[in-house]
């Protein structure tokens, strides 16, 4: 018979806290210092003060709002209390309470007065406790006595094995693993507050270094695992294939992208397969590199599949590959959730068959009923934007299970990853950097515009695409939202249209059939369209060379590689071209920063390093689609010198002691080591 859990047991199930572990790794957020009583002439504004003394002049005003007020004493002087929330018998309650404790944040003035909001009261005469009271992360319902209770009990019965030997921990003059549980959970009035609310005290730095330790170590046994893989088998005496796209294409290669498709042929030929990362700022050039590394595979009679986010850009994909692959033998098939039943039922037959050996599509390609013949080759591009199980889902489709034959995959990202994150997340992957633009592509200047000044704008723009150029025009919302007073793309392609009734105006949304925005794509790039409204369905892929102005409506509601996504839309051709972000104030301190940062660079490595400031890794690399964090008490960007250390901490752990070095990763990632593989 099953035992019936509390409403407290299964609030902490909630969170996670099942195993006595669980709760020892449960660690506070903050402390609260109730070891000492202060005095009402010592306090100060900001302070969280614990006082002792009696309540008088209780009292309910009636003013703007209704409030219960009242004075606190002790030996030293007077403060006010104030509720703004209260209920009706606490008022004769605080009447009665003779001599009590409260504790509370200080605000006021000494001119004007100071005054507690909502003090917590207890009982005075109490003994004060000898450690810093820790708060701990809770849930609705989950009080904090409850759960520190729950974690006391769990510290009396845990097993504190340290899975870190002694020589490592000399080495980088680590605390125990039980010291810095208790000190964490417990600390002494005398402990450096500020060193453990930053996370800066040893204590701290052990539970950090354990979790990078972990990871740095589950990150090299992928690449051990990896190694033991079978790739499919391929040679290069043959490229013919390879010459005919690269002519097609009909421009010289920098000598950027010339060393990183050596970089990936020699991947190729390793026997087992590659797992590379093409990193490349907005325009680069990577998908022509895409292009090539598939001929490469396609010469060998094998199947390749070209995956991406959005279905404008795996459409944007599918025409550069048929035009590239036109004058060969190669099928280039599309799928995507779009197509009509009896257009899918065909594609996946080929797909199945290998008649259709490059094929190109949406997260449609995971979907279940696709069977590939051969895959020897996936590229994903944007692979930030799918989550580390759709990348996984893929990987696992072109996987022969019984000769262990797993396709090579390569990632693309116009988003730098900064050398930190690399470290801490991408040691099981190769990197290959395209640092260098085609000759001729245009520094984009980045003006910053109140929105206020629309029509001033438009007015501009009327002369600008009389002389013949294109504009994209880009807001953050199909449809009015309530929450959300932003302009939308509909309101604004009416409000453009009414205002320039002599240009040619085109609307494209994500709403819209796949046909549809085709067409309206096709028009704009045949320079029909004059401007072009849009949602951010245009942010990667999408290249219209003549296309010189972008327009970012709302800029402060999007994110900084966002911006800078939709900011390589233009300058694509030779013209002179511009990048005004419209804004609307007040600008949080956030959107200043975003914004500023897009107006003082146009470097992608720099703004990835800006953006990882603010939003930490889990956008750069699909960690946050998947609901999963892969590290909870260390900062990749913060912690840069404790990564440089738990990688050579895995090293040493690895040569010197593997068989504690699973025992340590199991304890830290308990499970997470596949997200670790795409």
């Amino acid at each position: 018979m099953a035992v019936k859990r509390t409403a407290s047991e299964e609030k902490m199930q909630a969170l996670g806290l099942v195993s006595d572990s669980d709760f020892v790794f449960h660690l506070p957020l903050r402390y609260e210092d109730e070891t000492q009583i202060h005095h009402i002439a010592d306090i100060y504004p900001g302070q969280v003060a614990q006082l002792e003394g009696v309540v008088e002049n209780v009292a309910v005003s009636y003013g703007h709002r209704k409030q219960l007020t009242a004075t606190f004493k002790d030996a030293t002087g007077k403060i006010s209390l104030r509720w703004i929330h209260f209920y009706g018998s606490q008022k004769a309650q605080l009447e009665k309470a003779g001599l009590i404790r409260i504790r509370g944040e200080v605000r006021g003035s000494s001119m004007w007065g100071y005054e507690i909001i909502h003090p917590k009261i207890s009982k005075a005469g109490q003994s004060l406790p000898q450690t810093l009271t820790p708060v701990y992360p809770s849930t609705e319902g989950l009080t904090q006595p409850v759960l520190r209770k729950a974690i006391l009990a769990a510290l009396s019965r845990v097993d504190f094995k340290d899975t870190v030997p002694e020589e490592i921990k000399e080495k980088f003059h680590l605390p125990s693993l039980k010291e810095s549980i208790f000190i964490l959970h417990n600390p002494s009035q005398h402990e450096n507050t500020y060193a453990l609310l930053d996370k800066t005290h040893p204590a701290w730095q052990r539970i950090k270094f354990d979790e990078l330790l972990a990871q740095q170590i589950a990150l090299y046994l992928a690449r051990q695992a990896r190694t033991q893989l079978n790739a499919p088998k391929l040679t290069f005496d043959d490229t013919l294939l390879f010459d005919k796209v690269l002519k097609t294409f009909g421009l010289p290669l920098t000598a950027a992208q010339q060393r990183v498709i050596q970089e990936i042929k020699q991947d190729l030929l390793k026997p087992y397969p590659m797992h590379r990362l093409l990193q490349g700022d907005v325009g680069s050039g990577k998908t022509i590199v895409a292009a090539l590394t598939a001929a490469l595979v396609l010469q060998n009679h094998q199947q390749v599949a070209i995956m991406a986010p959005t279905e404008i850009l795996a459409e944007q994909h599918f025409y550069k590959m048929k035009k590239w692959f036109e004058h060969t033998s190669i099928e280039v098939v599309w799928l995507s959730g779009s197509l009509k039943v009896k257009e899918k039922r065909e594609a996946l037959e080929k797909i199945q068959s290998g008649e259709a050996q490059l094929i190109i599509g949406t997260q449609a390609l995971i979907q279940k009923g696709v069977e590939f013949a051969n895959l020897a080759l996936m590229i994903i591009d944007e692979q930030h934007r799918f989550g580390v199980g759709q990348r996984l889902s893929l990987s696992k489709k072109g996987e022969d299970s019984q000769l262990d034959i797993v396709p090579h995959q390569l990632n693309m990202s116009a988003t730098p990853i900064p050398r930190t994150l690399a470290m801490s997340y991408l040691a099981d992957v190769d990197v290959s950097i395209i640092d260098e633009l085609p000759p001729g592509r245009q520094t984009i200047l980045t003006k910053l515009m109140l929105n206020e000044r629309r029509d001033e704008l438009l007015n501009h723009l009327r002369v600008e695409c009389q002389s013949g150029k294109q504009v994209y025009w880009v807001c953050p919302l199909v449809e009015e939202s309530e929450t959300l007073q932003l302009q939308t793309a509909v309101d604004t392609y009416q409000y453009i249209q009414e205002y320039l009734p002599d240009l040619k105006i085109g609307l494209l949304h994500g709403r819209m059939a796949a046909k549809e925005k085709a067409q309206v794509m096709q028009a704009f790039a045949n320079r029909e369209l004059a401007i072009l409204v849009a949602t951010t369905v245009i942010e990667v892929g999408v290249d219209v060379p003549n296309a010189s102005i972008m327009v970012i409506e709302h800029a402060e509601r999007f994110g900084l590689a966002q911006l800078h996504q939709l900011r390589g839309r233009v300058g694509r051709g030779d013209i002179a071209s511009v990048c005004i972000l419209l804004y609307q104030n007040p600008l949080s301190n956030t959107a200043k920063y975003r914004l500023k940062a897009l107006h003082e660079t146009n470097d992608g490595f720099e703004i990835a390093r800006r953006d990882l400031e603010q939003r930490g890794p889990g956008e750069f690399l699909g960690l946050r689609q998947s609901g999963e964090q892969l590290l909870r008490f260390a900062d990749v960007h913060s912690d840069a010198n404790l990564v440089e250390k738990a990688r050579e901490g895995a090293m040493l752990f690895l040569q010197h002691y593997p068989e504690l070095a699973h025992q340590h990763v199991e304890r830290w990632l308990k499970g997470k080591t596949d997200y670790l593989r795409s």
